[in-house]
C-alpha cells in the first residue's frame, strides 16, 4: 500500500500542483482546504505525512499542528508564504518537522517528502537494538520505544531519531548540520533553527519524565551531545569526549 499524504492548503492551484506530483510519484493523496477538515481527515485516514499550509481558514496551520501533536507523531512539513521568521520558529517549536516557503521548488519538496517517509518507515539498522542513557533512559531501537524508569514517553519520529543519533554518538558533539543530514535525511538548505527547536522539545519531554534523563547538552557554537557527566553512560559505540576538548564528528 503506497504511503498516504494529506495536503492541506486553501489555494486550489497549490493543492492541484502538489497532488499531481505526489500521485505521479505513486503516493496516495488526500486534500483539505481548511483546518477542521484537515484534523478530521488526519484522525480518520491516519496519513503517513502531512503537508500543512499555515494560512488556512477555520483553524490555521499552527492550531492544527498543536492539536495533532496532542495525540500523533505524524511527520508534518509546513508550507507558508509568510516572510516573518517568527511563524516558522513557532511552527517548529510546537512540533512541525520541517518547513518550506512559497514559492518553493517542487523537486526540493519531493526530496524532503521522500526523506521524511524513508526515515519514518525504515529502521536505522544499527547493530544495537537497546540503548541505555542516564536517569533510567532506555531506547528500544527496533520497536522505536523510549522509556524513562520503565515509563514510556511519547516522542515524534523526528525526536526519536534525534535522541537515537545523539545516544549512539555518546560524548561526541554532533553539529547542527550533521544532525540535519542524519535525522532529517537529506542535505538541508537554509538555517538550522529546526534542530534547536526539535532538541528543545525533546529535552522538555525528557525532563518531564525525569530531570536525570535530560542528558542532552548544548556546546556553544558547535551543536549538541549526550552528556557523559551523568551517572550512566550509554552502552554504544564511540568514545566520550571531554568538556575541554569536545569531539566533533566530521561531515560524512
Amino acid at each position: 500500500m503506497p504511503p498516504r499524504i494529506l495536503v492541506v492548503d486553501d489555494e486550489p492551484a497549490v493543492t492541484d500542483l502538489l497532488a499531481y506530483n505526489l500521485r505521479k510519484s505513486h503516493y496516495d493523496v488526500l486534500t483539505a482546504a481548511d483546518g477542521r477538515t484537515a484534523l478530521r481527515l488526519a484522525q480518520e485516514s491516519k496519513p503517513d505525512l502531512i503537508l500543512l499550509d499555515l494560512m488556512i481558514p477555520q483553524l490555521d496551520g499552527l492550531d492544527v499542528c498543536r492539536e495533532l501533536r496532542k495525540s500523533s507523531g505524524v511527520p508534518i512539513i509546513m508550507i507558508t508564504a509568510r516572510g516573518e521568521e517568527i511563524d516558522r520558529v513557532v511552527g517548529l517549536e510546537i512540533g512541525a518537522d520541517d518547513y518550506v516557503t512559497k514559492p518553493f521548488s517542487v523537486r526540493e519538496l519531493m526530496a524532503r517528502v521522500k526523506a521524511v517517509l524513508r526515515r519514518a518507515q525504515s529502521p536505522e539498522g544499527e547493530p544495537s537494538t537497546l540503548l541505555r542513557g542516564p536517569g533510567g533512559l532506555l531506547i528500544d531501537v527496533e520497536r522505536r520505544v523510549v522509556t524513562v524508569a520503565d515509563t514510556a514517553i511519547e516522542l515524534t519520529r523526528l525526536e526519536f531519531d534525534l535522541l537515537h543519533r545523539l545516544l549512539i554518538n555518546s560524548g561526541r558533539v554532533l553539529t547542527r548540520e550533521r544532525l540535519l543530514e542524519q535525522a532529517w535525511g537529506y542535505d538541508y538548505v537554509g538555517d538550522t533553527r529546526a534542530v534547536d527547536s526539535a532538541v528543545k522539545r525533546l529535552r522538555a519531554k525528557l525532563r518531564e519524565a525525569s530531570p536525570a534523563a535530560d542528558c542532552i547538552e548544548s556546546v556553544r557554537g558547535l551543536g549538541y551531545r549526550i552528556s557523559t557527566t551523568k551517572d550512566t553512560t550509554p552502552k554504544v559505540r564511540g568514545q566520550a569526549g571531554s568538556k575541554e576538548n569536545p569531539k566533533v564528528l566530521p561531515p560524512s
